[in-house]
Protein backbone atom coordinates (compact mmCIF):
# COMPACT_ATOMS: atom_id res chain seq x y z
CA UNK A 1 0.00 0.00 0.00
CA UNK A 2 1.21 3.48 -0.85
CA UNK A 3 1.86 6.53 1.32
CA UNK A 4 0.55 10.04 0.66
CA UNK A 5 2.04 13.15 2.20
CA UNK A 6 -0.62 15.85 2.64
CA UNK A 7 -0.05 19.48 3.57
CA UNK A 8 -2.64 21.70 5.30
CA UNK A 9 -3.40 25.30 4.43
CA UNK A 10 -4.78 28.30 6.26
CA UNK A 11 -6.83 27.48 9.33
CA UNK A 12 -4.19 25.09 10.69
CA UNK A 13 -1.97 27.83 12.08
CA UNK A 14 -1.69 28.36 15.83
CA UNK A 15 0.41 30.48 18.16
CA UNK A 16 3.76 28.89 19.10
CA UNK A 17 3.59 26.39 16.25
CA UNK A 18 7.14 27.28 15.20
CA UNK A 19 8.57 26.06 18.51
CA UNK A 20 7.95 22.48 17.40
CA UNK A 21 10.42 22.74 14.50
CA UNK A 22 13.13 25.11 15.74
CA UNK A 23 15.45 22.21 16.62
CA UNK A 24 15.39 20.93 13.05
CA UNK A 25 18.49 21.53 10.90
CA UNK A 26 18.23 24.75 8.92
CA UNK A 27 15.26 26.11 10.88
CA UNK A 28 16.97 29.30 12.00
CA UNK A 29 18.24 30.02 8.50
CA UNK A 30 14.88 29.45 6.82
CA UNK A 31 12.97 31.59 9.32
CA UNK A 32 15.61 34.31 8.88
CA UNK A 33 15.30 34.14 5.09
CA UNK A 34 11.51 34.34 5.27
CA UNK A 35 11.66 37.24 7.74
CA UNK A 36 14.04 39.18 5.50
CA UNK A 37 11.82 38.54 2.50
CA UNK A 38 8.57 39.75 4.08
CA UNK A 39 10.20 42.46 6.21
CA UNK A 40 8.91 41.15 9.53
CA UNK A 41 10.16 38.77 12.24
CA UNK A 42 8.21 35.67 11.26
CA UNK A 43 9.42 33.60 14.20
CA UNK A 44 8.26 36.28 16.65
CA UNK A 45 4.91 36.50 14.85
CA UNK A 46 4.48 32.74 15.23
CA UNK A 47 5.15 33.15 18.95
CA UNK A 48 2.48 35.84 19.22
CA UNK A 49 4.96 38.48 20.33
CA UNK A 50 4.16 42.18 19.99
CA UNK A 51 6.31 43.90 17.37
CA UNK A 52 6.01 47.65 17.96
CA UNK A 53 7.11 49.85 15.10
CA UNK A 54 7.03 47.03 12.57
CA UNK A 55 5.75 47.90 9.11
CA UNK A 56 3.08 45.54 7.86
CA UNK A 57 0.81 43.05 9.68
CA UNK A 58 2.05 41.27 12.79
CA UNK A 59 -0.94 39.01 13.44
CA UNK A 60 -0.24 35.35 12.68
CA UNK A 61 -3.76 35.00 11.30
CA UNK A 62 -3.21 37.68 8.66
CA UNK A 63 -2.78 35.75 5.41
CA UNK A 64 0.43 37.69 4.64
CA UNK A 65 1.97 36.03 7.71
CA UNK A 66 0.01 32.78 7.80
CA UNK A 67 1.10 31.59 4.39
CA UNK A 68 4.87 32.15 4.80
CA UNK A 69 4.78 30.69 8.32
CA UNK A 70 3.05 27.50 7.24
CA UNK A 71 5.34 27.11 4.24
CA UNK A 72 8.46 27.44 6.40
CA UNK A 73 7.25 24.97 9.01
CA UNK A 74 5.95 22.38 6.56
CA UNK A 75 9.00 22.61 4.28
CA UNK A 76 11.33 22.10 7.26
CA UNK A 77 9.45 18.94 8.18
CA UNK A 78 9.73 17.77 4.56
CA UNK A 79 13.50 18.31 4.67
CA UNK A 80 13.75 16.31 7.89
CA UNK A 81 11.78 13.42 6.40
CA UNK A 82 13.97 13.47 3.31
CA UNK A 83 17.10 13.36 5.47
CA UNK A 84 15.75 10.16 7.01
CA UNK A 85 15.42 8.65 3.56
CA UNK A 86 11.63 8.76 3.56
CA UNK A 87 9.61 9.35 0.41
CA UNK A 88 5.88 9.12 -0.36
CA UNK A 89 4.03 7.55 -3.26
CA UNK A 90 2.32 10.85 -4.04
CA UNK A 91 1.75 14.29 -2.49
CA UNK A 92 -1.15 16.74 -2.21
CA UNK A 93 -1.81 19.98 -0.39
CA UNK A 94 -4.89 21.97 0.53
CA UNK A 95 -4.80 25.50 -0.97
CA UNK A 96 -1.41 27.00 0.03
CA UNK A 97 -0.42 23.45 1.00
CA UNK A 98 -0.20 22.70 -2.72
CA UNK A 99 2.94 24.83 -2.90
CA UNK A 100 4.51 22.73 -0.14
CA UNK A 101 3.51 19.60 -2.05
CA UNK A 102 5.30 20.98 -5.12
CA UNK A 103 8.36 21.70 -2.98
CA UNK A 104 8.24 18.17 -1.54
CA UNK A 105 8.13 16.80 -5.09
CA UNK A 106 11.24 18.77 -6.07
CA UNK A 107 9.48 21.14 -8.47
CA UNK A 108 11.25 24.18 -6.99
CA UNK A 109 13.57 25.00 -4.09
CA UNK A 110 12.72 26.61 -0.74
CA UNK A 111 13.75 30.14 -1.73
CA UNK A 112 11.54 29.98 -4.82
CA UNK A 113 8.67 28.64 -2.74
CA UNK A 114 9.03 31.47 -0.24
CA UNK A 115 8.98 34.10 -2.99
CA UNK A 116 5.88 32.56 -4.55
CA UNK A 117 4.17 32.39 -1.17
CA UNK A 118 4.99 36.04 -0.45
CA UNK A 119 3.51 37.13 -3.78
CA UNK A 120 0.47 34.87 -3.40
CA UNK A 121 -0.32 36.01 0.13
CA UNK A 122 -0.01 39.71 -0.71
CA UNK A 123 -2.22 39.39 -3.79
CA UNK A 124 -4.86 37.46 -1.86
CA UNK A 125 -4.80 39.97 1.00
CA UNK A 126 -5.35 42.82 -1.44
CA UNK A 127 -8.27 41.12 -3.20
CA UNK A 128 -11.03 42.02 -0.73
CA UNK A 129 -14.75 42.51 -1.16
CA UNK A 130 -16.04 38.98 -0.81
CA UNK A 131 -17.17 36.48 1.79
CA UNK A 132 -16.75 32.81 2.63
CA UNK A 133 -18.87 30.46 4.71
CA UNK A 134 -18.33 26.85 5.79
CA UNK A 135 -21.35 24.58 5.39
CA UNK A 136 -21.68 21.25 7.21
CA UNK A 137 -24.29 18.51 6.86
CA UNK A 138 -26.32 19.15 3.70
CA UNK A 139 -27.89 17.49 0.69
CA UNK A 140 -25.37 17.86 -2.14
CA UNK A 141 -27.98 17.97 -4.91
CA UNK A 142 -29.79 20.78 -3.13
CA UNK A 143 -26.56 22.69 -2.55
CA UNK A 144 -25.40 22.36 -6.16
CA UNK A 145 -28.83 23.48 -7.41
CA UNK A 146 -28.74 26.60 -5.24
CA UNK A 147 -25.19 27.46 -6.30
CA UNK A 148 -26.20 27.01 -9.93
CA UNK A 149 -29.20 29.34 -9.66
CA UNK A 150 -27.80 32.08 -7.38
CA UNK A 151 -25.25 34.20 -9.21
CA UNK A 152 -22.03 35.27 -7.51
CA UNK A 153 -21.29 32.21 -5.34
CA UNK A 154 -19.23 29.05 -5.89
CA UNK A 155 -18.11 26.01 -3.93
CA UNK A 156 -14.57 27.08 -3.07
CA UNK A 157 -13.44 24.11 -0.98
CA UNK A 158 -15.16 20.79 -1.62
CA UNK A 159 -13.65 19.21 1.47
CA UNK A 160 -15.81 16.10 1.84
CA UNK A 161 -19.27 14.74 1.13
CA UNK A 162 -20.60 16.63 4.15
CA UNK A 163 -18.38 19.74 4.36
CA UNK A 164 -17.79 22.53 1.87
CA UNK A 165 -16.81 26.19 1.90
CA UNK A 166 -18.78 28.68 -0.19
CA UNK A 167 -17.12 31.78 -1.61
CA UNK A 168 -18.28 34.84 -3.52
CA UNK A 169 -20.32 38.00 -3.20
CA UNK A 170 -21.48 38.45 0.43
CA UNK A 171 -25.18 38.67 -0.48
CA UNK A 172 -24.94 35.59 -2.71
CA UNK A 173 -23.18 33.50 -0.05
CA UNK A 174 -25.78 34.61 2.50
CA UNK A 175 -28.62 33.73 0.13
CA UNK A 176 -27.39 30.16 -0.34
CA UNK A 177 -26.82 29.54 3.38
CA UNK A 178 -30.24 31.01 4.19
CA UNK A 179 -32.06 28.68 1.81
CA UNK A 180 -29.96 25.54 2.24
CA UNK A 181 -31.08 22.94 4.75
CA UNK A 182 -27.91 22.07 6.65
CA UNK A 183 -26.60 21.33 10.13
CA UNK A 184 -24.43 24.44 10.34
CA UNK A 185 -23.35 27.39 8.23
CA UNK A 186 -20.38 29.27 9.67
CA UNK A 187 -19.21 32.60 8.22
CA UNK A 188 -15.41 32.66 8.00
CA UNK A 189 -13.25 35.58 9.13
CA UNK A 190 -11.44 36.14 5.83
CA UNK A 191 -10.55 39.25 3.87
CA UNK A 192 -11.76 38.05 0.48
CA UNK A 193 -13.59 35.45 -1.56
CA UNK A 194 -10.70 33.02 -2.01
CA UNK A 195 -10.89 30.33 -4.71
CA UNK A 196 -13.64 32.16 -6.57
CA UNK A 197 -13.92 34.28 -9.74
CA UNK A 198 -13.58 37.37 -7.52
CA UNK A 199 -9.87 36.50 -7.30
CA UNK A 200 -9.43 36.85 -11.08
CA UNK A 201 -7.22 39.94 -10.93
CA UNK A 202 -5.02 38.43 -8.23
CA UNK A 203 -4.83 35.14 -10.13
CA UNK A 204 -3.75 36.91 -13.32
CA UNK A 205 -0.99 38.72 -11.45
CA UNK A 206 0.16 35.48 -9.83
CA UNK A 207 0.12 33.67 -13.19
CA UNK A 208 2.33 36.43 -14.62
CA UNK A 209 4.76 35.91 -11.74
CA UNK A 210 4.78 32.17 -12.38
CA UNK A 211 5.71 32.64 -16.04
CA UNK A 212 9.29 33.54 -15.14
CA UNK A 213 9.70 30.74 -12.57
CA UNK A 214 11.14 27.43 -13.82
CA UNK A 215 9.20 24.38 -12.66
CA UNK A 216 11.21 21.15 -12.73
CA UNK A 217 9.38 17.90 -13.45
CA UNK A 218 8.22 16.40 -10.16
CA UNK A 219 10.03 13.41 -8.72
CA UNK A 220 6.77 12.31 -7.07
CA UNK A 221 3.27 12.56 -8.59
CA UNK A 222 1.35 15.62 -7.37
CA UNK A 223 -2.44 15.84 -7.00
CA UNK A 224 -3.40 19.47 -7.62
CA UNK A 225 -6.39 21.34 -6.21
CA UNK A 226 -7.70 22.15 -9.68
CA UNK A 227 -7.10 18.65 -11.06
CA UNK A 228 -6.63 15.82 -8.54
CA UNK A 229 -5.04 13.42 -11.00
CA UNK A 230 -1.38 12.40 -10.62
CA UNK A 231 0.96 14.70 -12.56
CA UNK A 232 4.73 15.06 -12.78
CA UNK A 233 5.19 17.45 -15.72
CA UNK A 234 6.49 20.74 -14.35
CA UNK A 235 4.75 22.91 -16.93
CA UNK A 236 1.43 21.15 -16.36
CA UNK A 237 1.78 21.63 -12.60
CA UNK A 238 2.52 25.33 -13.17
CA UNK A 239 -0.65 25.73 -15.25
CA UNK A 240 -2.68 24.04 -12.54
CA UNK A 241 -1.23 26.28 -9.84
CA UNK A 242 -1.83 29.40 -11.94
CA UNK A 243 -5.58 28.79 -11.93
CA UNK A 244 -5.86 27.68 -8.31
CA UNK A 245 -6.96 31.07 -6.91
CA UNK A 246 -10.10 31.21 -9.04
CA UNK A 247 -11.06 27.54 -8.90
CA UNK A 248 -12.17 25.33 -6.05
CA UNK A 249 -10.08 23.05 -3.87
CA UNK A 250 -11.27 19.59 -4.93
CA UNK A 251 -10.25 17.79 -1.74
CA UNK A 252 -13.16 15.33 -1.76
CA UNK A 253 -11.99 14.10 -5.15
CA UNK A 254 -8.38 14.11 -3.95
CA UNK A 255 -9.31 11.67 -1.20
CA UNK A 256 -11.15 9.50 -3.72
CA UNK A 257 -7.97 9.47 -5.80
CA UNK A 258 -6.01 8.26 -2.76
CA UNK A 259 -8.22 5.20 -2.66
CA UNK A 260 -7.96 4.67 -6.43
CA UNK A 261 -4.16 4.89 -6.25
CA UNK A 262 -3.94 2.29 -3.48
CA UNK A 263 -2.87 4.66 -0.70
CA UNK A 264 -2.86 2.89 2.65
CA UNK A 265 -1.49 5.70 4.84
CA UNK A 266 -1.87 9.47 4.64
CA UNK A 267 0.63 11.50 6.63
CA UNK A 268 -0.39 15.08 7.43
CA UNK A 269 2.74 17.23 7.60
CA UNK A 270 2.28 20.51 9.46
CA UNK A 271 0.34 21.85 12.43
CA UNK A 272 -3.06 20.42 13.28
CA UNK A 273 -5.02 17.45 12.01
CA UNK A 274 -7.71 18.97 9.77
CA UNK A 275 -6.83 16.91 6.71
CA UNK A 276 -6.34 13.75 8.79
CA UNK A 277 -9.83 14.20 10.20
CA UNK A 278 -11.35 14.55 6.74
CA UNK A 279 -9.52 11.44 5.53
CA UNK A 280 -10.55 9.39 8.58
CA UNK A 281 -14.21 10.27 8.04
CA UNK A 282 -14.13 9.74 4.27
CA UNK A 283 -11.69 6.88 3.63
CA UNK A 284 -12.27 3.89 5.89
CA UNK A 285 -9.36 1.93 4.47
CA UNK A 286 -6.70 4.63 4.88
CA UNK A 287 -4.73 5.05 8.09
CA UNK A 288 -3.59 8.54 9.08
CA UNK A 289 -0.63 9.99 10.94
CA UNK A 290 0.49 13.52 11.83
CA UNK A 291 3.97 15.00 11.80
CA UNK A 292 4.01 18.49 13.27
CA UNK A 293 7.21 18.60 15.34
CA UNK A 294 10.74 17.29 15.54
CA UNK A 295 9.62 14.74 18.15
CA UNK A 296 7.20 13.15 15.66
CA UNK A 297 10.17 12.23 13.49
CA UNK A 298 11.75 9.88 16.05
Amino acid sequence: MGIAWVFPGQGSQKINMAAAVLELPGAGERFAAASELIGRDLQAICAGEALPGTLGPTDLHDTRNTQPALFVIESLLVDALRSQGRSPTLVAGHSLGELVALYAAGVFDASTGLQLIKTRSELMAAAGGGAMSAVIGFDRAELEALVATIAGVVIANDNSSGQVVLSGQPDAVAAVTAELRCKRAIPLAVSGAFHSPLMAEAAAAFAAELEAVPFTDASIPVLSNTDPSPETCGEALKRRLASQMVTGVRWRETMERFEAEGIGTAVEIGPGNVLSGLIKRSCAGIETAQISSHTDLD
